[in-house]
């Protein structure tokens, strides 16, 4: 997913544009643009339809499916396991934990 500043700048520098020429085109001010296209940028949708399309290209917006960051594999094996399997597998993450967890704050440079 592109970024809205990201997608600006592109769009103007697609479009052989300055960001005074954007901002002529826009009715606002050089600074205006540049915050447009400011890592961290928020405008609002309307606004980034405004300058995409100020610079000759068209705004165009679609829906996808979100992956899952989780591995769903991992939670089916887990729930095909008896209420005891999980508790004991459960128990032996833990004692790893305690065991091993503060290792990699203690070691030095």
């Amino acid at each position: 997913m592109i970024a809205p500043e990201a997608l600006i700048k592109e769009a103007r520098t697609g479009a052989g544009l300055t960001q005074a020429e954007l901002a002529r085109r826009l009715g606002t001010t050089q600074s205006a643009v540049a915050r447009l296209e400011a890592r961290g940028a928020n405008p609002r949708v309307a606004t980034l339809i405004r300058a995409v399309e100020a610079t000759g290209h068209t705004f165009d917006a679609s829906l996808a499916p979100r992956r899952s960051s989780i591995d769903e594999t991992l939670i089916a094996a887990s729930l095909r396991e008896s209420p005891a399997e999980r508790l004991a597998g459960f128990q032996s993450l833990y004692e790893f934990a305690r065991r091993y967890g503060g290792q990699a704050f203690s070691r030095g440079p």
